[in-house]
């Protein structure tokens, strides 16, 4: 038994249905000829449908009831066409516009009272967000029933419970486990695949949550690891992971297998194909991963396993970016042998709500830097300030500073261990091109070497790394360089 996710692009266009119905059919039939049949699909929001949502919510917010109307017609136009094409029954089609004019109605609802309390909380947001995935899952059911495949759509609000955070819930495990085999099993054993609303989910008392953007590709993940899934597909727009974005990097290649480990990481530091949680559900179970190519489905994509294929040269599997980054700095002498700095640091950064991305410290304690999000970086300053108020006064500390326009450039490899020279090729690509490293960090994993670069600098250091360790060639090609 597989799940299988498409992404927003996958059900993008009438064509892009097109090429899921016949991807799926082979897929239930693949099952089928094996010893443990069953399909279930997860799908994400038509691409773009998200975005547009959130915005008219957000004018709503600013006492404009009126654009949110736009917003509905065209999105009721643009659901509706795919259903027109492929749906040929009156009643099939008759009852898929109902569930779409419905909850597009509901949404315009929302926006009313949205725009009547000038305010768009997360908790309406969840719901205004979630409203993509409510609408694409009943019509991609209705397109694979048209296709000549058994399918019913299943809201993943009555399967996933989570916790009460919204954007960005976690899922309770034990209670989602006993509602999705209860839901999913009995369908699964008439030969009817499943297809279920991917992002979201409720609480125990039905409250609708999200799991983060992007969260379907958790929501699959989530699911195969409760219904003991034999492998977990995320279908995209890319021929799997690559071993670095191809937009920056013209030669990188789709690598054919990652550990749990390491696209975490790349996940984690900026990589797109994979949201960074899906992983975790999967090594619960030791469910295969792979990313796949909705447009190429020939292609083989990233298998994504407990531990992948070690290279005989180089350690190093990718390099990727994470971008619009400030490193705040706290320095002093004063700080010299002071018990307590660090941890007064980051429980002024955690009480104001922010994630660090990467952590250097000097080996005398004369300073502490550390990656946030360009846009905590006022806030962060601010509790700093307060925090050390006493210490800046008396000259322990001398400065609290950020650094605007930087980026993390992460080199990813579980491999990396033990590699001699390794990181003298890091910096010798990154000097032979005379790109300034502001700070370093490497994680006890050693999967990881973090470097901080400067924004304009940053697509060359990629370029340079990815060259230096010859990752537009097979593991077994690379000559290793970078030893010499």
């Amino acid at each position: 038994m597989i799940v299988m996710k498409f992404g927003g692009t996958s059900v993008g266009t009438i064509d892009a249905f097109a090429q899921v119905a016949q991807i799926v059919a082979q897929r239930v039939a693949a099952q089928e000829a094996s010893g443990r049949p069953g399909v279930v699909v997860v799908t994400s929001a038509m691409s773009g449908v998200t975005n547009t949502l959130i915005a008219a919510a957000r004018k709503a917010a600013t006492g404009d009831d009126q654009a949110h109307l736009a917003t509905e017609n065209a999105l009721l136009v643009k659901h509706q066409t795919v259903a027109g094409h492929f749906i040929d029954d009156g009643s099939e089609r008759a009852a898929v516009g109902h569930i779409l004019d419905e909850r597009l109605r509901d949404f315009s609802r929302l926006c009313n009272s949205i725009a009547v309390l000038g305010e768009l909380t997360n908790r309406g947001l969840d719901v205004v967000s979630g409203l993509g995935e409510r609408l694409c899952a009943p019509l991609l059911a209705a397109v694979l029933r048209s296709q000549g495949i058994a399918a019913e759509y299943v809201d993943a609000m009555d399967l996933i419970v989570t916790d009460e955070i919204h954007d960005g819930a976690e899922p309770l495990m034990a209670e989602t486990e006993a509602r999705s085999q209860a839901r999913l099993l009995p369908l699964l054993e008439q030969g009817i695949v499943p297809v279920v609303t991917g992002f979201i989910g409720a609480t125990t008392e039905g409250v609708p949550t999200t799991l983060g953007r992007g969260g379907s590709d958790y929501s699959a993940a989530i699911l195969g690891s409760v219904l003991d899934a034999d492998e977990i597909e995320i279908w995209t727009d890319v021929n799997g992971v690559m071993t670095a974005d191809p937009r920056v990097v013209e030669n990188a290649r789709s690598l054919k297998q990652l550990s749990y480990e390491e696209i975490a990481e790349l996940a984690y530091y900026g990589a797109k194909v994979l949201h960074p949680k899906t992983v975790k559900p999967a090594i619960a179970k030791n469910i295969p991963v792979v990313v796949l190519n909705t447009f190429n489905p020939s292609h083989p994509g990233t298998r994504i396993v407990d531990r992948s294929e070690q290279p005989s040269q180089g350690g190093v599997k990718a390099v990727t970016a994470i971008r619009n980054l400030n490193l705040i700095t706290v320095a002093g002498r004063g700080m010299i042998g002071v018990p307590g700095i660090a941890a007064r640091t980051f429980g002024s950064v955690a009480r104001v709500g922010t994630n660090v991305l990467m952590i250097s410290q000097s080996s005398s304690e004369q300073s502490i830097c550390f990656v946030v999000p360009e846009s905590s970086a006022p806030t962060v300053i601010g509790a700093l300030q307060e925090e050390f108020k006493t210490e800046l006064e008396r000259e322990f500390i001398d400065q609290i500073t950020g650094h605007a326009n930087i980026v993390i450039v992460a080199i990813v490899g579980s491999a990396m261990r033990g590699i001699p020279g390794l990181a003298a090729g890091i910096f010798r690509a990154v000097g032979q091109k005379q790109i300034n490293v502001v700070a370093i960090a490497q994680g006890s994993s050693e999967a990881n070497v973090s470097l901080v670069v400067e924004d304009n600098q940053a697509n060359e250091a990629v370029s340079a790394i990815h060259n230096m360790f010859e990752l537009d060639k097979p593991s077994t090609e690379r000559l290793g360089k970078y030893l010499h």
